[in-house]
């Protein structure tokens, strides 16, 4: 048997973050002792609705989380337990909340810093409505084999350690969080284990005393001794031992009280827990609080050292009696472990697994993210600019300040060319329909395609490929186009020509010349429009085929052109959203005269048949 939980405990956790946290220890637990995931639901408010991911062994529990516990009993009508993870402030309302609750019998307040006047209520209410209430302080509950409330025993390992995975003989009571796990450990070292262990908390008004405990644990046949570990301050180690005496018990008591440092120390001194305060005329000293013990007949060793070989004693005592056998344990090595991550297992080289995917351009496994090897920060520091980054996650080349330079004038010149384009439009209309900034502007950026935006990436591949087929043939390339393809991408304007120039393309050219890069591909394109403009004059060079042949000489591939186009109008997309949302701009619909109605004129609809 156990005391307070055992397999058939179903908890809600009241509380965010902490409470996940608790529920991912319970559940390696579960896990460990081969039991179903004792954790039906959460409570907190502001993530209501949504669910906790847990993890139990390999697999990912999604936890329901819950406005209230009434709505968690509801939904789970099995819950009988709940553990408090919610702040002080509001742990008051929340315990009340479970206490209250017909479903709940058993409330662990793992709260710290619960203010006594709420501490002193809870007591009193706890009482009137004959609900056991733990804590507040508590590490938790722990009964061996059979459940865990919070994350009292540690680490996994410790758990293995410690024998927890099955039940023993000894039951435990202590303020100390950290204490507790460390009498488990002795327990299952110098003795066949425990049966459950109790943190009360160190706080000066504990909900419960170790009364309370040690009736349960004299009802519980499994129990054969129990240990209490106390410390200065507080009465319940006497209480404890005015229990012991009244009339012989079942159980045998081992003492163990902390704090006799205070002995040299000034009187009223605090150590740690709020409780943990001798007063100033020595009540609650720990020497007093040991020889109340022994005088009540327990047994209380002289020193925490001595605690180890005064279990074993007991211990041999009760197989002597018959009241405990050996437990012959699995090897340690047989016990099951928690599952490893796929990450640790690739690092120790025990599996091969196959990439889903190739990144050449970054890695973002360290300190930083690298840009073709190139640390970020380092870039900034050596004073290398956004058109080196591009030319690095685009090109996998780092620009010399030439290159960079000219990337940067196309970016500029690109950016935006009015509201009335397509993309513009589109971004335009999503605001005006007070649509958020980043799904207007995929609004716009969807109209990039083939017509809008594309030439750049047909410019650069047909460009190239006269420049490699025919390279000194003007009119024979031109000849292949008309026959295979059709107008040459990046030739002809509908507003621009020769007697109106398109300045952008211009200053293009301009700077290519000014900075003396390498131009073949942009070389070629004007002798082509020397040749179309001797036909029609708008058929000129566009800023498209422009900015197609300057960056195809800059060795980017094809392929990444339209990115350029994407990255620049980006930014005027931006500026069109900005600039409806700063102005108002009002819900758009066309006017009819836009549109040519070209349909069946108004006719009567025949009857049916």
């Amino acid at each position: 048997m156990s005391i307070v939980c055992d397999e058939n405990s179903k908890v809600v956790i009241m509380g965010g973050v902490a409470g996940v946290s608790a529920a991912m220890r319970m559940a390696e637990f579960s896990y460990l002792c081969k039991l179903p995931f004792s954790v039906t639901s959460f409570v907190y408010p502001p993530d209501a609705g949504k669910t906790a991911e847990i993890q139990y062994g390999s697999q990912f529990l999604s936890i329901p989380i819950y406005k209230s516990v009434g709505e968690a009993t509801a939904n789970h009508p099995e819950t009988n337990t709940a553990l408090v993870y919610i702040g002080a402030n509001r742990a008051y309302k929340g315990c009340m909340e479970a206490l209250e609750n017909e479903k709940i019998q058993f409330v662990s307040m793992i709260t710290e810093g619960v203010p006594e006047k709420d501490a002193k209520l809870l007591i009193k209410n706890s009482k009137k409505l004959g609900k056991l209430l733990n804590g507040p302080s508590s590490i938790g509950v722990l009964s061996a084999g059979k459940c865990r409330l919070g994350v009292i025993g540690g680490e996994y390992n410790n758990l293995k350690l410690s024998k927890l995975f099955r039940p023993g003989s000894f039951g435990v009571i202590t303020k100390s969080g950290g204490l507790s796990n460390e009498i488990m450990w002795l327990v299952s070292q110098f003795a066949d284990g425990v049966t459950t262990t109790i943190g009360v908390g160190g706080d000066t008004y504990p909900v419960t005393d170790f009364t309370t405990y040690l009736d349960l644990f004299e009802k519980d046949s499994d129990t054969k001794a129990v240990i209490i570990v106390g410390e200065m301050g507080g009465n319940l180690e006497e209480e404890a031992a005015t229990w012991y005496e009244e009339k012989p018990r079942r159980i045998k008591l081992i003492g163990m009280v902390s704090g006799f440092c205070q002995e040299t120390l000034p009187k009223g001194m605090k150590f740690g827990h709020a409780g943990a305060k001798e007063g100033k005329h020595g009540e609650g000293s720990a020497r007093a609080k040991t020889e109340r013990l022994r005088g009540a007949g327990a047994i209380v060793p002289d020193t925490f050292g001595d605690l180890g070989p005064t279990i074993k004693q007991v211990y041999e005592d009760l197989k002597a009696t018959g009241q405990a056998k050996e437990i012959k344990d699995l090897p340690f090595s047989e016990l099951p472990d928690l599952p490893r991550k796929v990450e640790e297992v690739i690092k120790a080289g025990d599996v091969m697994v196959q990439p889903l995917f190739k990144s050449t351009i970054t890695d973002d496994r360290g300190e930083e993210p690298l840009y073709c090897g190139y640390p970020a920060s380092e870039l900034i520091s050596k004073g290398y600019d956004i058109p080196h980054v591009l030319g690095l996650l685009w090109n996998k080349k780092l620009p010399n300040d030439k290159e960079a330079e000219i990337i940067k004038r196309i970016l500029m010149l690109a950016a935006d060319h009015g509201p009335c384009v397509s993309g513009a439009l589109g971004t335009i209309m999503a605001a005006c329909a007070g649509i958020g900034m980043s799904q207007s502007v995929a609004a716009g950026l969807i109209m990039i395609g083939p017509r809008f935006g594309g030439a750049v990436t047909d410019a650069s591949k047909y460009f190239n490929y006269g420049l490699v087929h025919y390279p000194n043939d003007i009119p024979g390339f031109l000849t292949h186009m008309k026959k295979n393809v059709g107008p040459v991408p990046g030739i002809g304007h509908r507003v621009k020509s020769l007697k109106n120039p398109d300045k952008r393309v211009q200053e293009l050219i301009r700077s290519v010349k000014e900075l003396g890069l390498r131009s073949p591909h942009l070389d070629y394109a004007l002798a082509v429009e020397a040749v179309t403009t001797g036909k029609k004059d708008n058929l000129i060079l566009n800023v498209d085929g422009c900015m197609a042949c300057v960056l195809t000489d800059l060795g980017f591939p094809h392929q990444s052109l339209n990115g350029f186009f994407v990255l620049a109008r980006t930014m005027g997309m931006i500026g069109h959203w900005i600039d409806q949302k700063r102005e108002g701009g009002r819900l758009i619909r066309l006017y009819n005269y836009l549109v040519n109605f070209a349909v069946t004129p108004r006719r009567e609809v025949p009857d049916r048949k």
